[in-house]
């Protein structure tokens, strides 16, 4: 039966999801007139939830798939519930966008497919690569992810009392029976993935980071963008597995298994990219003091002094300077400082993505233009949603898949003594 704790955070994220959804109705019935958005704001909340849940999905990928090839062990404690994490983001990120079109029933109509009325989509437009990354990205994730689940599936079906369980990890467990041919094909599909999975962690938040970049609107029109945006998605989604592991590992007693040297493991990425993203900042300064541009100029001047100004300064406090309690030891080891920390490491990187879209609409080249982005409650309810949707999934997942994979943890055991070697010369 499921834990108290387990219901009270189940409710918690099913109410916050309830939410999301009145907001999503209202607007299907209103229209987009709801949200704050205006001219020359048409990205605020949306996109801005849509770039930073497609970074959380970043770090589940690369837990599993990087340090898999690169033959890391402490990966094996974690990579299902990151593995996890990236699907769920994935999906919350892909509704705004959907939800952002303004006419949600002809979406289908950003995917390429031959019709009668020859009308075909616009492959010059950035936002449909994000249509082919994002699908592309969640397929492939979704392969590794359920790859790795099969040995595990068959293991809690062996293990069942329950009828209707036994049939349901039976179905999920493909007939395995875990003979040689078995782990040689699931050997081979897994690293498969892994390589496909390795590329794809580069590419799909270098092809967001291009709706950006290919604009000629100063703050976006920068080649820093890729490398930068791919830093801060790794930093984001390992923040945010940390705060998931700090729950779970507490909640379902896991600490044996996922120990503190993973978190502290996790906690030094977080360090590291946490100064990649704070080099990011500095050199998009620098950029725009050495190109003499005086459009580019004043949209840096306006992040530091304009009426957005102090999402630009939550945004360093939280990912430049807090992460730098990391440099000790105890401050890594310690349970409630990394959750601390990962909370607002992700704060942050909300409003980095908020700063790079709304500071940079608000003021464009004419002053004409220029206007103050407000948010509705609207914006406040869909991102409140988008939260509730994400743990809403994560703590279905916890509940009835396997969070540890066992297979691969059976690996990294040390083998039992042989007795009859001790009796021989004992």
């Amino acid at each position: 039966m499921p834990s108290v704790a387990w219901w009270l955070a189940f409710l918690t994220a099913a109410g916050l999801l309830g939410i999301g959804v009145i907001v999503i109705y209202i607007l299907l019935v209103r229209g987009q007139g709801i949200f704050g958005i205006s001219h020359p704001y048409g990205w605020a909340f949306d996109i801005t939830n849509f770039v930073f849940w497609v970074g959380i999905g970043h770090a589940g990928t690369l837990i599993s798939a990087i340090l898999f090839l690169l033959r890391q062990k402490w990966r094996t404690a974690i990579n299902r519930s990151a593995e996890a994490m990236t699907i769920f983001a994935v999906c919350t990120a892909g509704i705004f966008p959907l939800l952002h079109t303004g006419r949600q029933w002809v979406a289908y109509w950003l995917v390429p497919y031959p019709n009668d009325r020859l009308l075909w989509v616009n492959f010059r437009s950035p936002l449909l690569w994000d249509v082919f990354a994002i699908s592309t990205y969640l397929t492939i994730s979704l392969l590794f992810w359920y790859t790795g689940l099969v040995p595990d599936f068959a293991t809690m079906r062996d293990k069942a009392k329950n009828v209707l369980r036994k049939k349901f990890y039976g179905a999920l467990s493909l007939g395995w029976i875990g003979s040689m041919r078995d782990w040689n094909h699931y050997e081979k599909a897994y690293l498969l993935f892994a390589g496909m999975s390795t590329a794809l962690v580069l590419s799909v938040h270098t092809v967001v980071s291009y709706d950006f970049a290919t604009s000629i609107l100063p703050g976006w029109h920068t080649t820093i963008f890729p490398p930068y945006f791919v830093a801060g998605a790794i930093f984001s989604g390992f923040a945010m597995v940390v705060t998931l592991l700090v729950i779970m590992r507490k909640a379902f007693n896991l600490e044996h298994y996922i120990t503190i040297t993973h978190m502290e493991l996790m906690n030094k990425i977080i360090l590291l990219t946490g100064m990649l993203v704070g080099y990011a900042y500095l050199t998009e300064f620098f950029v725009a003091w050495y190109s003499e541009n005086p459009f580019e100029q004043y949209v840096f001047m306006n992040r530091l002094t304009g009426p957005f100004s102090w999402a630009f300064y939550i945004m360093f406090f939280c990912n430049v300077a807090v992460p730098q309690v990391f440099w000790f030891r105890s401050m890594r080891r310690s349970i409630p400082v990394m959750f601390v920390v990962s909370l607002l490491v992700n704060v942050g990187m909300w409003f980095e993505r908020f700063n790079i879209i709304v500071s940079s609409l608000h003021r464009d080249f004419l002053p004409t233009n220029w206007d103050n982005f407000v948010p509705t409650i609207y914006d406040f309810g869909w991102t409140i949603g988008a939260f509730g949707l994400f743990f809403t999934l994560f703590l279905i997942f916890v509940r009835v898949f396997p969070t540890i994979a066992m297979a691969e943890i059976k690996q990294t055991l040390p083998k039992p003594a042989d007795t009859s070697k001790v009796g021989l010369h004992g």
